[in-house]
């Protein structure tokens, strides 16, 4: 018997069924306490849900480590030991931080509802966390896989001599995935630029949809005729783009009518009130009604309404189209759009020429009629002001006798012949 147990692999067979069954008891325990905890705390459930398979297994590991480590005593079996459950409990520790920061994250979330009429912090809130909960699984998984090879032998000298290339690599590695890091970075700008949330309604490519998923290299949108879009990040940070719900949700949309040129504005403008204090799609900010071309044989009708967003606008636009062309065929039958044609029979005698009558003579334009007018003609249409050779030399005569009675002196010895003074002196002047 005693030959049977100083087997090294009977001793680790025990050694490990004993780890494992304390593990499965201390499991139970701490199941037992958090179960009564989580009758009184809802988000003590939530917690046992997302933590309890990574600590049984961390657990487990543990146990049984420290079991082996007790019961083995040999020197090489023992760092086989370490060694194996060195790396099992770096990838299982990793797992049970990773849902540690999703539970956090999850926790935060719940404070931000997004069903609700204004969400506009709690979608930045969501866009900026989960592109958090994406990085955090990336730098858990990145520090685990850096931690698990450097429990290999000579790992340490290998990472060393990657460090001293890590120039080159860096310049290389950039240059290959120059585009996959451009939408990571992008993605990173959009979750903390607020420049799109999740839940945006935007329009992409002539496409209207909603923003269902951020992630750090593409956008998915859910397009209004549930297709999906995906857009790579860098779309959204070099691409204009429609978001319609930037500030708020509300929006202010038309309906646009071709009628005859007998409509009646007023009277359509009271069936569109009428149309709209029925109707629930109506957020009562906005009602217009205006005549905004005529041209062409036509007269173009606008409508301007407004709803709470762009679903509820597309259906208030529809509603109101469709009760306008109802209330035109029943009430104003003559308003509908008519085209009109005029036929004439060949070597048809043209219609007596009327006598001209006398045109009035005192109407008033812009440019004639009245002295004002024509006063402003002239800044445009009249002519520039010269003058002749004789008028400059008049003109030049008078300059010199004013110039003599102001200074008689030097007039004086200018005709003397001294003239340098003289011209000095007029330069003088000019400069005066």
């Amino acid at each position: 018997m005693q030959e049977f147990f100083d087997n090294v692999f009977v001793r680790a067979g025990v050694s490990a069924a004993l780890g494992a069954l304390a593990a499965i008891v201390i499991t139970a325990i701490v199941a037992f306490v958090f179960r009564r905890i989580a009758r009184r705390e809802r988000w003590v459930q939530r917690f046992v849900d997302r933590v309890r398979r990574p600590f049984r297994i961390v657990l487990l590991i543990a146990l049984v480590w420290v079991a082996l480590a007790m019961a083995v005593n040999d020197a090489d079996w023992r760092g086989t030991i370490d060694f194996v459950a060195r790396i099992l409990m770096i990838a299982a520790g990793a797992w049970l931080v990773a849902s540690l920061a999703l539970f956090f994250e999850d926790a935060g979330l719940d404070r931000y509802r997004i069903d609700v009429a204004d969400n506009r912090v709690a979608r930045r809130v969501r866009t900026q966390v989960l592109i958090l909960r994406r990085l955090t699984v990336v730098v858990i998984v990145i520090v685990a896989i850096a931690s698990i090879l450097l429990t290999f032998p000579g790992a340490q000298a290998v990472g060393g001599s990657i460090l001293a290339s890590a120039g080159v690599v860096s310049i290389v590695a950039g240059l290959a995935a120059q585009s996959s890091l451009a939408n990571v970075f992008a993605g990173m700008q959009l979750a903390f630029s607020d420049a799109i949330r999740v839940d945006d309604v935007v329009i992409v490519e002539t496409e209207w949809g909603r923003v269902e998923e951020i992630t750090l290299t593409y956008v998915v949108v859910h397009l209004w005729d549930d297709r999906r879009m995906v857009l790579p990040s860098t779309y959204f940070t070099s691409t204009p783009f429609q978001n319609w719900t930037r500030r708020n949700s509300e929006l202010l949309g038309a309906v646009e009518f071709d009628l005859d040129w007998r409509v009646s504005p007023a009277q359509m403008r009271e069936e569109l009130d009428r149309v709209l204090a029925e109707t629930e799609l109506w957020d009562g900010r906005a009602s217009v009604l205006q005549v905004t071309d005529a041209v062409g044989g036509y007269v173009r009708i606008r409508v301007l309404v407004t709803a709470v967003d762009a679903p509820t606008l597309f259906d208030l636009r529809c509603y109101v189209r469709e009760a306008l062309v109802t209330w035109l065929h029943e009430t104003s039958p003559g308003a509908l759009p008519r085209e009109r044609v005029v036929i004439t029979e060949p070597g048809e005698k043209r219609a007596p020429t009327r006598e001209k009558k006398n045109v009035p003579t005192d109407a008033h334009g812009l440019f004639s009629g009245d002295q004002a007018a024509e006063e402003r003609a002239s800044l445009f249409t009249g002519r520039i002001t010269t003058i002749s050779p004789e008028e400059a030399a008049l003109a030049a005569e008078g300059s010199d006798r004013g110039y003599r009675a102001e200074r008689p002196e030097r007039a004086e010895r200018a005709d003397r012949g001294e003239r340098g003074d003289v011209w000095d002196d007029r330069a003088d002047g000019r400069r005066e």
